[in-house]
């Protein structure tokens, strides 16, 4: 065995997608204490700078003190929480759903939820770029699995068209797309899912806590109901800066997942403590605006100071900034000197993102400020001109 896998190691090496863990010293925030080093981060998903929030941290602390660390068992035996209860009534609330559902994390809430709907015989229809849990969820699902073209509204209807009329029907997205920043036209795929009786699901992993007016993510942003989006998943570990997923919808939809769903069935629950501190995130959505309002300014002054100097960012309007380098080691080299100016990025590479399309994913935060996007910037230019 370990000779089989010493030549796959030795053959991701030599492609330059070899990758390798850091160990991290510190909190999450815009510096990092990172193998030794103190580093100006820009790859962290804490889009609102919760995850070292002091009000997270006292609700966390408080309720272990009361309900202790562990989570002892799955949902449906005795894990299931007063705080995990409150916790999917307040997430039922603010998406506009009926119900919601906790999941541990954002891979099992999508797994869970497309093997449970989908199954032999029906019919999923896949953005090409979607995050791998959904893909492997319509993999694993055993319906009959296509992906279309990347935000191709033609090429998604076409496919729709072809489809037999036995079976259910199944259009799922990123929200955002985790390694572009680009945003599903949601509206269009709703109306694409009504005419020719589909489902439509959109994982929201990445706009949840930093898009819409309060906070409630893309399905907000577009305005889009239970009715237009009966599937709506979100995390609680990016923007929230918690822990977790979970999905909203309508009741049966719930009743559903809880009695198919086997990654929420056979789980052991989140701590409740971790709840609590998801809780404490939402009220700081309601009581502290400014901090989508600061990112969404950071996400202009980066891309108008990027376009001006002709860096190669691609066209994404959310906190998710990749810079297209496109060669693999070319990626790593400038990632490599980022860090050598005190700077880390992450260098992306197949096969997360396409062959010929290694980046730098450039992620903002609330945590921010301008002077230190300016730094960015000009280690950028510097690293580039060396």
């Amino acid at each position: 065995m370990n000779e089989v896998l010493q030549r796959r190691l030795a053959e991701r090496r030599l492609q330059s997608r070899y990758r390798r863990r850091r160990v991290l010293e510190s909190a999450q925030g815009p510096r990092l204490q990172v193998d030794g080093r103190d580093l100006l981060q820009f790859c962290s998903n804490d889009y609102l700078g919760l995850a070292n929030h002091p009000k997270l941290i006292a609700a966390m602390q408080g309720t272990a003190a009361q309900f202790g660390v562990g989570g002892g068992a799955s949902h449906l035996v005795c894990g299931h929480s007063e705080l995990h209860h409150q916790l999917e009534e307040r997430l039922a609330k603010i998406t506009g759903r009926e119900r919601a559902l906790l999941f541990s994390t954002g891979y099992m809430a999508n797994l869970g939820t497309v093997t449970a709907l989908m199954g032999k015989g029906d019919h999923i229809l896949e953005d090409r770029l979607n995050h791998a849990s959904l893909l492997d969820a319509g993999l694993l699902s055993g319906a009959r699995f296509q992906r279309f073209q990347h935000n191709d509204m033609a090429d998604l209807e076409r496919r729709l068209q072809k489809l037999p009329a036995d079976g259910n029907r199944l259009i799922v997205v990123d929200a955002v797309f985790s390694m572009d920043g680009d945003m599903a036209p949601l509206p269009a795929l709703a109306a694409l899912a009504q005419k020719y009786n589909a489902w439509l699901m959109a994982d929201d992993a990445h706009g949840f806590g930093v898009l819409g007016e309060n906070g409630a993510g893309s399905a907000e942003f577009f305005d889009l109901g239970q009715q237009q989006l009966p599937v709506l998943m979100g995390t609680l570990g990016k923007g929230l800066g918690s822990f977790g997923a979970f999905v909203a919808g309508s009741d049966e939809l719930i009743e559903a997942l809880i009695q198919f769903a086997r990654p929420y069935i056979y789980t052991t629950a989140m701590p409740p403590a971790v709840a609590a501190a998801t809780i404490a995130a939402l009220d700081l959505l309601v009581d502290e605006p400014w901090r989508r309002s600061h990112l969404q300014e950071l996400i202009r002054y980066f891309r108008d100071k990027a376009i001006a100097l002709a860096l190669p960012v691609m066209a994404s309007n959310t906190a998710i900034q990749p810079l297209l380098i496109g060669d693999e080691l070319a990626a790593m080299a400038l990632s490599s000197a980022l860090e050598q100016r005190g700077i880390l990025v992450s260098a992306i590479r197949p096969p997360t993102v396409p062959v010929g399309s290694s980046r730098l994913r450039i992620t903002l935060s609330a945590g921010h400020s301008k002077a230190d996007i300016d730094c960015l910037l000009a280690a950028l230019v510097e690293a580039l001109a060396a």
